[in-house]
């Protein structure tokens, strides 16, 4: 681990090579957190979500530099959908952002192979290498793709959701549940059309459900908002750390048993590609002799024993 002073130092290789070393060498991933975990789980993290299009790298891109300016020092997570050609993340958040790269900002893609299971556990130790770097807070920003936006709100301590009058189904995406999840609704791309209508039906529909929740317009093309944006985050970062030890709990709850059911499937995996009783029950299912369920109910068993 002769990489872990330079990434104490937030040295842009190291951190580059800890984080591929989380995403694709588990061997290696676990020595790496067995020298860093004892000083994480302290850094705040903010969870970007809002539906594709609705400008959340461009906005990334101005709040880091807005978030300089207030002495905090973030980082980036974009959690992307898979290149299908590569396996590897689709990179265009990268380009939207050079320019808060060039003051210091810490951004990094990172696949999330379409599991979600996959995705928090390359997300989990990945925060911890920013973490271990000195960033805080750190950005996850999600591609708006289903399931991975209710997901990053299970990490994220301070979630913001984006929407711009221009995603059309900006209003069925309120109603669908993602009003739960907030701590900030953003209007982003205030300059367009639409802009004060949306806002209006974001306080209608938030407003009765959650008093504390923070309804802003931010505009990146008029430079609007985003000063008032970082500031409202400095303010939360404050109450959530009081908060942190007990959500860090409650998450390394849900990453141990996360764990442990990742480590049973593969030892399962494992069992069934050897049983020869697998071999047998199956014929008796193609065969129709027995069901699917009754073969699995068996079959389980003899593997728990």
């Amino acid at each position: 681990m002769a990489m872990l002073p330079d990434l104490k130092k937030a040295k842009r290789g190291a951190i580059a090579k800890a984080i591929s070393i989380m995403e694709n060498d588990p061997k290696e991933a676990r020595q790496l957190i067995k020298k860093i975990y004892k000083t994480s789980g302290k850094a705040i993290v903010i969870g970007i979500t809002g539906p594709a299009g609705s400008g959340k790298s461009s906005l990334i891109n101005k709040l880091s530099i807005e978030m300089k300016k207030l002495k905090l020092k973030p980082a980036v997570l974009a959690v992307d959908p898979t290149s299908h050609v590569t396996g590897g993340a689709i990179l265009g958040d990268r380009v939207r952002m050079s320019e808060s790269t060039d003051t210091g900002t810490y951004i990094r893609s990172i696949a999330s192979r379409g599991a979600t299971g996959a995705i928090a556990h390359s997300v989990r130790n990945s925060l911890r290498v920013l973490e271990y770097a000195g960033f805080n807070p750190i950005i996850i920003e999600s591609v708006g793709a289903g399931q991975t936006e209710i997901d990053i709100s299970k990490i994220a301590d301070i979630t913001i959701v984006t929407f711009n009058p221009h995603t059309g189904d900006s209003i069925q995406t309120i109603k669908a549940g993602i009003t739960e999840i907030g701590d900030i609704y953003l209007v982003n791309k205030s300059d367009l059309d639409g802009a004060i209508q949306l806002y209006q039906a974001l306080r209608d529909f938030i407003g009765n459900d959650k008093e504390e929740a923070v309804i802003l317009k931010t505009s990146v093309k008029k430079n609007k908002g985003i000063k008032e944006l970082a500031t409202v985050i400095k303010d939360i970062m404050k109450q959530k750390i009081k908060d942190k030890k007990n959500s860090e709990k409650i998450r390394l709850e849900s990453e141990l048993e996360d764990i442990i059911l990742n480590n049973v499937k593969h030892e399962i995996s494992a069992m069934i590609g050897k049983s020869k009783s697998f071999s047998i029950y199956l014929k008796k299912v193609q065969n129709k002799k027995i069901d699917p369920f009754e073969a699995a109910d068996k079959l389980t068993k003899n593997f728990l024993k």
